[in-house]
């Protein structure tokens, strides 16, 4: 039976599903955020610090691997989707390395993770209502894409546990 559960929990994804899955689990986290006690420091710094790393594997793996792949398979004209994508992740980047210098209670803590959320939730919406439909419309391997995309978020989380039980 347990082998079943097994089998049924690595079957293929593509590579957008994937994608959109980890869209919805940061999203819960946002939401969490903006639930959580004004002056529950503790949660906060949890919230935010697994966004973070939910969000910094997320962005990696789209660079890496689903960027170079959509800039191959749309045409030239449809590019800047991928373009803006690019320049959206530099100022989440951005934000997110704002965090290696805050605490939970630091004045400008909130607002910064405010900031965070609204950026990823505009990209988001970019991604799934212009891009995501349109590589939909390629030829390209979504479930091969969606293997790789598994593999190396997969070994970015290993890598993130290792470190974490250095510390």
């Amino acid at each position: 039976m347990a082998v079943t559960t097994a089998a049924t929990h690595t079957t293929r994804q593509d590579a957008l599903t994937l994608l959109e899955e980890e869209h919805r689990a940061v999203e819960k986290l946002f939401d969490a955020f903006e639930r959580a006690a004004d002056d529950d420091l503790e949660r906060k710094a949890t919230l935010v610090q697994r966004a973070c790393e939910l969000l910094t594997m997320h962005a990696m793996v789209e660079e890496e691997i689903l960027y170079p792949a959509a800039k191959e398979a749309l045409g030239k004209d449809d590019k800047d989707d991928v373009n803006e994508a690019f320049v959206e992740h530099f100022l989440v980047k951005t934000l997110i390395e704002k965090f290696s210098t805050m605490k939970a209670g630091d004045e400008g803590f909130d607002a910064t993770f405010k900031v965070l959320t609204e950026s990823v939730n505009h990209h988001v919406e970019e991604e799934e209502s212009a891009l995501f439909p349109e590589l939909r419309k390629t030829r390209l391997d979504l479930a091969k894409l969606g293997e790789r995309i598994a593999a190396r978020r997969e070994a970015l989380q290993s890598r993130i546990t290792q470190v974490a039980m250095q510390h």
